[in-house]
């Protein structure tokens, strides 16, 4: 592993089996599982990139195109089917709503069990409470069950804990997607934070703009695949006309249902020239 890298991903690949024909009960299940039909998946094909220490990354892509497949392999929720992955530091993750909590434990006992999780010792997070509940604004609920937290409650605990372990390394999954937008706003602030100390950040997000105003580089995932890693403005301006192509292509196959064949023919010849500058638009009547 290079010095200067935290993170090294080298050629991985990841598959997951479909079931087609799924039991509707117990018995069926049981009965025909070894006969049951099912497809092979490829959510990641031989995917490489390496991170810095102290860089922030953000990736990016529609769903199901792998970036939170991406972020389960580097936890090692999951294992790659191929290929391996080199970290340097200790780690901490924010990677599903509620993760490492157990629901009728209270957020007090949900706190020293997660924090350990991480590799904290009980002296440590004695230490590190107080400023865990205080960033969560929960002090009112710390001795309630988790179970009667509502979703943005669940991940003001979640985050505040990840981001008080002093990990080298944060791996975040759609966290500012979550919560009312003072939080959101707070987490925004508290991750620019992490980033000025040198922490390694990775964050998979829909919001383009956050990516790009936290992120050095940005990757984007295409069916499995790195489609682009560079700089944010240019990768992410890549990925919007991208996605523009796609929803005119499709707006133009839901017009082709109910237009005549010779109709249909001229949108399908205007899009083979989208982006070429020479492509027209014309009304039909």
């Amino acid at each position: 592993m290079k010095p200067e890298n935290a993170i090294e991903v080298n050629h991985i690949s990841k598959k997951f089996k479909v079931y087609m024909d799924k039991g509707h009960t117990l018995k069926e299940k049981m009965l025909f599982s070894k006969r049951r039909k099912y497809e092979e998946r490829i959510v990641l094909d031989d995917i490489s990139f390496e991170v810095k220490k102290g860089e922030a990354i953000g990736l990016i892509g529609q769903n199901g195109c792998g970036k939170s497949t991406t972020l389960k392999l580097l936890t090692r929720i999951m294992y790659p089917d191929s290929g391996n992955i080199e970290m340097c530091g200790r780690v901490s993750s924010l990677i599903e709503l509620g993760a490492g909590f157990h629901p009728d434990m209270s957020g007090r006992q949900n706190i020293y069990t997660n924090a350990s999780i991480f590799g904290l010792t009980r002296k440590e997070i004695e230490a590190r409470f107080d400023d865990i509940v205080a960033f969560s604004e929960l002090e009112q609920f710390i001795d309630n069950p988790v179970r009667t937290y509502s979703s943005g409650m669940y991940m003001r605990l979640a985050f505040s804990v990840a981001i008080n372990v002093d990990a080298d390394i944060l791996l975040i999954d759609e966290i500012l997607s979550v919560g009312d937008s003072s939080f959101q706003t707070k987490c925004f602030k508290k991750i620019l934070d992490l980033k000025k100390r040198g922490v390694t950040i990775i964050i998979v997000s829909h919001d383009l703009q956050s990516i790009q105003k936290i992120c050095d580089r940005c990757i984007w995932i295409q069916n499995g695949k790195v489609e682009d890693n560079g700089y944010p403005f240019h990768v992410i301006n890549r990925y919007l006309k991208y996605m523009e192509y796609k929803g005119a292509e499709k707006e133009s196959e839901e017009l082709k249902i109910n237009l005549p064949i010779n109709q249909s023919e001229t949108i399908s010849s205007s899009l083979e020239n989208w982006g070429n500058k020479k492509v027209f638009l014309k009304m039909f009547f």
